[in-house]
C-alpha cells in the first residue's frame, strides 16, 4: 500500500511538473512519452525507495532518499545541473548579490573529485597558492570520492575563522596538503590601476550583481586620473569562472556602441534571446585588449567572444575554458531549487562556447622574464670605447652622465613598478608576461593610430 502511494505521488508529481514545464511555452515532443512505460519505470522508482528504506544497513529518512534521487536524475545529465536544498539555494543567493562565506573559490566535479576552475582573488584560497586545474582529493582527511558536489562545498564553507585541511594533486607534483582558513568573502568583482600613467587596467574576478557598476565607477576614475595620456583599456578576465548573465551583457555593452552581444538558443524556438547593445562606449573608442585563459569561463567568454567578434578589442593569452551553456535557477518552494541547463550561448557570430571556448586572437602562454646574458659577462657599448664622441642630445644641453640619478617627476621607466589605482591580480605587473605583452601591443596600436592621423 505504501509502495502503491510513493508511486502514485511520484508519477502525480512528475506529471504535473511536466505540465508546469509545459505551460512555460515549452512546444509538444515530436515523440511522446508512452505514459505505460513511464508508469512501470516510476513503478521501479518505487520497489527501490521500499527496498532501500526497508533493508538498508542503516535507517534513511525518507528526505535524505528524495533529495538523492533527485541530485543523481540532474547531475547525470551534465555537469552544471543540479539540486539545491534549501540551504544551499539561499547560500547561491548570498554570493550573487556581492557576499558569501567560505574560501573563495570556484569549482567543479572531475572524475568523482573536486577541480578548482579558479581560486577567486584575494581569498583564502588564493592566499594559499591554489590554482586553476587542481584537484581536490581529501577534504579534512576525508575522501571527496563519492560526495556530490554540493556535499563537498557544504564541508569546504563552515565557521569564520576555522581551518580546513585540503589534499590537492596538481600536474606534475606529488599530492600534498594545504590548510586554508575560513573568512567570509566579501565580493569586490572590479579592480583597477593605471599602468604607465597612459592604460587603464580593469580586472573582474567574476560576474555579480555589483560588477557593471564596479565597472563604471572604476572607469570614470580612472579617466580623470590619465587626462590626455590615455591610451587603451586592458580588460583581465583570466582565471574569472562567470556568473551572472545580465552582468556579463552589462559590461560588454559599456563598450559596444551596437550590435548583438549574446544569443542564447534552447530546446523550443520561441525561447531563444539576443542581447543587444545600446550607444555609448565607456573606453570612448580606444583601442582594447582582453587577457583570457583556460580559467575564464561562461560569463567571461561571452564578453570576450562579444568584443573579439565586433572587432572591439584583441583577445591575448590561451584558449578560454569552454563553459557555453545557460542554467535556469527553477523554485522548489520550500524544498530549494534546482539549477537546470536550458540553452547556449552562441557569440554574435554565431559561434558555440560549448567546449571550444575562446580562441585568442594572438596566443601567448604566461611565462617569466630571463636575464639571457651569461652571469658575469659584460656588454660593452659605444661609451666604453676609448675617444667616444662626448655629444649633447639637443642643442643647448649638456652632456649625459649616465651613472647620474635619474630626475623626478616626468614620465616613468616603463620598466617600473606602474601607479596603483586599487588592487591588481596577485602576480607583480612587472613579472606578469601576458600583461606586459598586452601593454606592448596596446601602446604599439596607440602610436600607430596617431600617426595615421598626423
Amino acid at each position: 500500500m505504501r509502495k502503491a502511494l510513493l508511486t502514485a505521488a511520484a508519477a502525480a508529481f512528475l506529471l504535473t511538473s511536466g505540465a508546469a514545464f509545459a505551460a512555460e511555452k515549452q512546444p509538444a515532443d515530436k515523440e511522446k512519452h508512452n505514459d505505460e512505460q513511464t508508469y512501470r519505470l516510476l513503478n521501479l522508482f518505487g520497489d527501490v525507495f521500499e527496498q532501500v528504506r526497508a533493508n538498508y544497513v542503516d535507517e534513511v529518512g525518507d528526505e535524505q532518499l528524495i533529495e538523492a534521487a533527485i541530485t543523481g536524475m540532474l547531475s547525470s545529465l551534465d555537469p552544471h545541473s543540479s539540486y539545491m536544498n534549501a540551504k544551499s539555494y539561499k547560500d547561491m543567493q548570498v554570493q550573487t548579490r556581492g557576499n558569501f562565506g567560505g574560501l573563495g573559490i570556484e569549482v567543479s566535479m572531475e572524475n568523482g573529485v573536486v577541480k578548482v576552475v579558479s581560486p577567486i582573488d584575494d581569498t583564502p584560497a588564493s592566499r594559499a597558492g591554489l590554482q586553476p586545474g587542481d584537484l581536490i582529493t581529501h577534504l579534512d582527511g576525508k575522501q571527496v570520492q563519492g560526495l556530490t558536489l554540493n556535499d563537498a562545498v557544504e564541508m569546504m564553507r563552515g565557521k569564520v575563522g576555522t581551518d580546513i585541511k585540503l589534499t590537492v594533486l596538481r600536474q606534475g607534483k606529488e599530492p600534498f596538503d594545504v590548510s586554508v582558513t575560513r573568512a567570509v568573502i566579501p565580493l569586490r568583482t572590479v579592480r583597477s590601476r593605471i599602468e604607465g600613467n597612459d592604460i587603464a587596467y580593469l580586472r573582474i574576478s567574476s560576474f555579480s550583481q555589483p560588477t557593471a557598476d564596479g565597472i563604471k565607477t572604476e572607469m570614470t576614475k580612472m579617466l580623470s586620473q590619465m587626462g590626455d595620456k590615455y591610451k587603451g583599456v586592458i580588460l583581465d578576465l583570466r582565471n574569472n569562472p562567470g556568473g551572472l548573465l545580465d552582468q556579463a551583457v552589462a559590461v560588454s555593452d559599456e563598450f559596444l556602441e551596437q550590435g548583438e552581444i549574446v544569443s542564447t538558443r534552447s530546446r523550443a524556438k520561441e525561447d531563444q534571446q539576443r542581447f543587444n547593445a545600446r550607444p555609448g562606449d565607456l573606453a570612448k573608442g580606444k583601442p582594447m585588449i582582453v587577457l583570457i585563459n583556460g580559467g575564464s569561463a561562461s560569463a567571461s567568454e561571452i564578453v570576450a567572444g562579444a568584443l573579439q567578434d565586433h572587432k572591439r578589442a584583441i583577445v591575448l593569452g590561451t584558449t578560454s575554458f569552454g563553459k557555453g551553456s545557460v542554467q535556469t535557477i527553477r523554485p522548489l518552494g520550500q524544498y530549494g531549487a534546482m539549477r537546470l541547463t536550458t540553452a547556449l550561448y552562441y557569440t554574435p557570430s554565431g559561434r558555440s562556447i560549448q567546449k571550444t571556448g575562446i580562441e585568442p586572437d594572438i596566443f601567448v602562454e604566461q611565462g617569466r622574464f630571463e636575464t639571457l646574458a651569461q652571469p658575469g659577462a659584460v656588454r660593452r657599448r659605444e661609451s666604453d670605447l676609448k675617444g667616444a664622441i662626448d655629444r649633447p642630445t639637443s642643442l643647448g644641453e649638456q652632456p649625459i652622465d649616465p651613472n647620474a640619478a635619474k630626475p623626478s617627476g616626468g614620465e616613468k621607466d616603463p620598466a617600473a613598478p606602474a601607479d596603483h589605482v586599487g588592487d591588481g591580480p596577485a602576480a607583480q605587473p612587472e613579472q606578469d608576461y601576458q600583461l606586459q605583452r598586452a601593454l606592448d601591443i596596446l601602446r604599439g596600436v596607440a602610436m600607430f593610430n596617431g600617426q595615421k592621423k598626423g
